[in-house]
């Protein structure tokens, strides 16, 4: 059953976890209710973000909608690196032609480094891995904002 997001959206949701070096990604399940992991995408030192890779993830799972990490100050403000995952979300859109989500991930990373710790990983070695477990809490945390949203409007 695909439950329809409080603006009536359904479809799979793509998640990005953009980094300078790295870049996580998530995938939903058609009902928006799990995120999974899916990729880790590299971005070559003074390369552009690897968009033509994003591109061809999102036409390979019929995605709908876009959600990217923000990556905000302690403070909850927009530095350099929050500028920037801003412009690569705007150009991945557009090119997708699909709707965005920026989310906050300042805690993101925490959770990847607690869930992959506890599964007896090593930071060092399974850093691709974290990135996409940063991607699929970025991912969840949405999902589950919107399925509260669309109860509420159900609900008035």
């Amino acid at each position: 059953m695909t439950l329809p997001r409080a603006d009536g959206r359904t479809g799979r949701v793509l998640a990005v976890d953009w980094g300078r070096k790295r870049f996580g990604v998530a995938l939903s399940d058609p009902g928006r209710v799990i995120a999974q992991p899916l990729a880790t995408l590299v971005r070559r030192e003074r390369h552009r973000p690897p968009i033509a890779a994003l591109l061809d993830l999102i036409r390979a799972h019929d995605v709908t909608e876009l959600v990217v990490g923000l990556p905000l100050t302690p403070e909850g403000g927009e530095g350099e690196s929050a500028v920037e995952a801003r412009a690569f979300g705007d150009a991945l859109a557009r090119r997708a032609g699909l709707p965005l989500t920026f989310r906050d991930e300042r805690l993101s990373t925490a959770f990847a480094l607690r869930s992959a710790r506890a599964a007896g990983v090593k930071d060092r070695d399974s850093r691709g891995r974290m990135d996409q477990m940063a991607a699929v809490a970025i991912l969840q945390h949405f999902l589950d904002a919107q399925r509260g949203a669309a109860a509420r409007s159900e609900e008035a």
